[in-house]
């Protein structure tokens, strides 16, 4: 068996280095969650930092003895895991309305996917239930008109 000692603080501000960094403590966390936060929403350090956060998150709320530490960890990540569960809803959202779409009239041109793509939540929720009313394409192509006004 092998064993290693991390020093953490001393790790390489690197990408590969961020889940355990973001472990750390003080400056060094700090600085971690905000490199964190900085990369885009899709980029794919994120999202696998964040899920393994978030499973974190959950063992450290099962115990209800956690450190003053652990829930300032849990606090300063909630906004970074409400913003990861937002998009991907939004994202499945977006999928569901196209494959919708798709069926009800053939193949969607791009520029359309876009615009359904640009929708907020809100948005694409009531594009759900206009879809259905609609009878051509040129609904679809109105009702988009009519958001952007």
């Amino acid at each position: 068996m092998r064993t290693a000692i991390v020093a953490i603080h001393q790790l390489p501000r690197t990408q590969e280095t961020l889940w355990l960094r973001i472990l750390g403590r003080g400056t060094v966390q700090k600085q971690a969650i905000d490199e964190l936060e900085a990369l885009s929403s899709n980029h794919p350090f994120r999202r696998a930092t964040l899920e393994l956060l978030y499973n974190l998150r959950q063992n450290l709320q099962v115990n209800q003895n956690s450190e003053e530490d652990d829930r300032e960890l849990i606090m300063r990540l909630q906004p970074l895991y409400q913003q990861d569960r937002e998009q991907a809803v939004q994202q499945g959202e977006q999928r569901l309305i196209i494959r919708q779409l798709n069926r009800r009239f053939g193949e969607i041109d791009s520029s359309t996917i876009e615009r359904v793509q640009g929708l907020s939540i809100e948005q694409l929720e009531a594009l759900g239930e206009a879809l259905l009313d609609f009878s051509a394409i040129s609904d679809l192509e109105a009702w988009l008109n009519q958001q952007i006004e």
